[in-house]
């Protein structure tokens, strides 16, 4: 097996582009893909200062890996969930990527710093456990972004990730969040501007770039995400990209290209024709912490005063709370 590029030994087959590629040019592609990227839909500009959201995993601490490669100022922050040992686990992993290439790390922890955290609040509500973290994850990310002065929050959502959730949305045809689901949704009233830099690159790709790169990753799924449904579409679509090299792309490129503009009016209170712009008339501040509301006080902060000072819980290794 050689590198398509100079015919030394390859690495990694990469199956969609019909190719083999050595070390070096394969961390070449990984970089290429993202400046791609970034360039084919305007995602940042020369200069820009950007919140990388960091979770221990391979997607997003190689996110933050290629984006200061490519020569931007690339901060990362990481909330620490509650989970277990599996948070303890991937926040040492953070820290030890930042701390060994000198970067910049803003650390959240929602038990010191809230008085809960993901089980507990789960449990508080009543919510389902990946719906109080994404809440909770979402409206912290944003305040840092805008209380720091970035001009992008930037996420480690890759090609793989964004063929589930477009698979899953498409198959109860979830207009909403279809009209969502690109790889940029501009900076509106109260909230940051968001990038997805790796949606031209798969999830085994990002494993092989930490592998080469040397970045150590937690390796295992959140334990509070089995029984997920995201993951069942992504084992789905694993099986038709097997048969069929190229589909998870061309499913995610080809909505892009021909049908996004078709949802772009589907969300609530949609004012423009982007996606996610949402009538600021319509939208309040929360009482308490002064984010975008629709009501007097936002769900992060109904999130807290519901589950703050609760008994912690804790989880078993299926992941069920107890």
């Amino acid at each position: 097996m050689k590198c398509r590029v100079c015919r030394e030994p390859a690495v990694i087959d990469i199956r969609r582009h019909n190719a083999n590629f050595c070390v070096e040019h394969f961390l070449r592609l990984c970089r290429d893909q993202t400046a791609k990227a970034i360039e084919e839909f305007s995602m940042l500009s020369p200069g820009d200062k950007v919140l990388v959201a960091v979770s221990g995993g391979k997607d997003s601490l190689a996110l933050w890996d290629l984006l200061v490669e490519l020569g931007y100022e690339a901060h990362g922050l990481y909330i620490g969930l509650g989970i277990g040992g599996y948070s303890d686990r991937s926040g040492a992993m953070v820290r030890d990527f930042a701390q060994a290439r000198g970067l910049e790390l803003t650390q959240i922890d929602l038990r010191a710093d809230y008085d809960t955290d993901v089980p507990t609040a789960a449990k508080a509500t009543r919510r389902v456990p990946c719906s109080a973290c994404g809440l909770s994850k979402r409206h912290l990310f944003d305040r840092a972004a805008l209380d720091g002065g970035y001009d992008a929050v930037a996420t480690g959502h890759n090609l793989d990730d964004e063929a589930a959730v477009l698979f899953g949305n498409t198959l109860r045809w979830q207009t909403e969040y279809l009209a969502r689901q690109m790889p940029v949704l501009e900076a509106r009233a109260g909230f940051p501007r968001k990038v997805k830099p790796l949606v031209r690159l798969g999830e085994r790709e990002m494993a092989a770039y930490c592998v080469l790169r040397g970045i150590d990753y937690i390796v295992e799924e959140c334990p509070m995400a089995v029984g997920n449904k995201h993951l069942g579409y992504k084992e789905a679509l694993n099986e038709i990209e097997a048969r069929s090299p190229g589909s998870k792309h061309d499913f995610y490129f080809g909505y892009l290209a021909r049908a996004s503009h078709r949802f772009a009016d589907a969300a609530p209170g949609v004012s423009s024709g982007t996606p996610g712009d949402t009538d600021s008339a319509s939208v309040g501040r929360c009482e308490r912490c002064g984010s975008p509301s629709t009501s007097n006080t936002c769900a992060f902060c109904r999130l807290i005063e519901a589950s703050a000072g609760a008994q912690p819980v804790t989880i078993t290794e299926k992941g069920r709370l107890k």
